[in-house]
């Protein structure tokens, strides 16, 4: 009974968001600081390369997790110049782990 309790405090508190990151955002590391960023927040999801020269990311986590996460977005790696970042919420998704797609 006291681990149901649990779990649904938990899940008051996890959230997701869908980003799409434009700009030279491609070739530059972007979604392995991506990962690095989101794994050492302790976030899960993915990110992955886009046809159009975009980055999107998902993730799921707590809302200052995913706070953090999209103010490290809006900056990105040494070699990325972001123009522009959108962002949505999500629906949260049982994912373990960051990984690149």
């Amino acid at each position: 009974m006291l681990e149901n309790v649990f779990d649904n405090v938990g899940m008051k508190h996890h959230a997701a968001k869908r980003w799409f990151v434009s700009g030279i955002v491609q070739g530059v590391g972007f979604r392995f600081f991506v990962q690095q960023k989101a794994s050492m927040l302790g976030l899960s999801g993915w990110a992955r390369n886009l046809d159009d020269g975009r980055v999107e990311v998902y993730a799921t986590g707590t809302n200052e997790q995913l706070s953090d996460l999209a103010a490290a977005l809006h900056v990105g790696p040494l070699l990325s110049q972001v123009r522009g970042v959108s962002e949505t919420e999500d629906v949260p998704q049982k994912i373990t782990g960051f990984s690149m797609r």
